[in-house]
């Protein structure tokens, strides 16, 4: 038997992973010291704890408090198109077939007061020619962040729309508690106005009632994380029966202490209710991990047998932002490949 959860024989994707917690830690003390930006420290061990989640933090703000010292060495357009750029190696390496890169241009664009327009457009650049030049299909998801407030997402959501065509889907994320869904709800009607997929953050930070805003009010048919819907049977209930997509990313949810453990994940409970569960890195140079990892880590360690987690990967194909066709070509190419 194979020492591996993943099944060779179809398509690895990961749909919920975050452009600016994926920069290699090279790549930040390089750009770092190119444009001067000052660091804790020079060398790489002296920088890892302080961009890296090495032990488990006190919540999800004071993980993302690693992401935005990471971001400080955007300082041009240059660094976002290379980081994009990086970001689909990366993927390549891990065996993945298919990812969806989300990035929030205006989070990106604010150390070094670029524009978010052309953030928007270098990170495009950077995914769409990598991923052509190493065969990899790759879709890219616009994040507003609800932590700069509604008007400022309006910008960002404008910032997005000059490259529509390039974009998949939309999601929002940051401080879920103190940026409730309902305030974006206008944001997402223009959203799906222009022909977006939508998924959002939500039961993260917050409780049930932030899933559910998010998929009645926002029209959201995948949610990143949803760990508090384990607390309300009956949505659980309805999304298993819309398979509504979940996107779970179980070592980050351990990291930002929103579980104590593997073990103590919702996971299993979602899996067990018929959810569609699908399995994500969300932040791997972070969380320090891969989608490897999370299938022969992470998984096993949330109780799961193998067969569920053959299941999870072809949840994650079905979930995907993608067309029939396309599904099915990515399905036909990984067969010819054994």
């Amino acid at each position: 038997m194979s020492d591996t959860n993943i099944d060779p024989g179809f398509p690895l994707v990961d749909l919920h992973r975050h452009l600016e917690g994926s920069i290699r830690l090279p790549t930040i003390q390089e750009l770092a010291q190119r444009h001067g930006v000052a660091m804790p420290a020079d060398d790489l061990d002296g920088l890892r704890p302080h961009v890296q989640a090495i032990r488990a933090q006190p919540g999800l703000m004071a993980f993302i408090k690693k992401i935005d010292l990471s971001i400080q060495i955007l300082a041009d357009l240059d660094a976002c198109r290379r980081i994009a750029a990086e970001c689909v190696r990366d993927v390549r390496e891990e065996g993945i077939d298919y990812v969806e890169i989300r990035f929030s241009p205006r989070y990106m664009a604010g150390p070094h007061n670029l524009s978010p327009e052309g953030v928007v457009e270098a990170v495009a650049d950077g995914v769409e020619t990598e991923a052509h030049n190493i065969g990899i299909r790759a879709n890219l998801i616009g994040i507003m962040s609800r932590t700069y407030g509604p008007e400022a997402c309006w910008e960002e959501l404008e910032a997005l729309q000059a490259q529509a065509g390039r974009i998949t889907a939309i999601d929002i994320a940051g401080d879920e508690a103190a940026w409730p869904a309902n305030l974006f709800i206008s944001h997402f009607h223009r959203a799906r106005d222009l022909g977006w997929q939508v998924t959002a953050h939500a039961g993260e930070a917050a409780g049930p009632e932030s899933v559910r805003t998010a998929i009645h009010d926002l029209g959201a048919t995948r949610i990143g994380h949803a760990l508090h819907a384990i607390e309300d049977p009956a949505l659980m209930d309805y999304m298993a029966e819309q398979q509504v997509g979940v996107e779970i990313s179980l070592t980050s949810n351990v990291q930002i202490s929103a579980v104590p453990n593997y073990a103590s994940h919702p996971i299993k409970t979602y899996i067990d209710r018929g959810m569609r569960v699908t399995l994500n890195t969300d932040d791997p140079s972070i969380s320090r991990i891969t989608l490897p990892h999370e299938y022969d880590v992470a998984a096993p360690a949330a109780g799961l047998t193998r067969r569920e987690i053959h299941q999870i990967q072809r949840n994650g194909l079905a979930a995907a932002f993608l067309s029939e066709q396309l599904r099915a070509t990515l399905t036909r190419e990984k067969t010819k490949g054994l």
